[in-house]
């Protein structure tokens, strides 16, 4: 089995995303995808879906982000409108 970064991608309402990938990005995301769904004994993943985990994963392991992050205001979201 491939060490991969992530893990099964839940099976979630899919979610429309409109965004230009340069072409190598989109073929590496079309093999990620593979290799992903290959480990997990599933058919190719597509990299539409593997956007979203593949952000949270950056987010949550960027140390910067975390530590820039813990200097912002606290917000209040109870009293934010929608």
């Amino acid at each position: 089995m491939t060490k991969l970064k992530l893990g099964p991608i839940r099976d979630d309402k899919p979610v429309k995303l409109s965004v230009e990938l340069p072409a190598q990005l989109h073929r590496d995301l079309i093999a990620y995808g593979e290799i992903l769904g290959r480990d997990a004994g599933q058919g190719p993943i597509e990299p539409a879906t593997l956007v979203v985990p593949m952000l949270e994963r950056f987010i949550a392991t960027d140390r910067g982000f975390a530590k820039a992050r813990r200097t912002l205001p606290k917000r209040d979201v109870a009293k934010q409108g929608p």
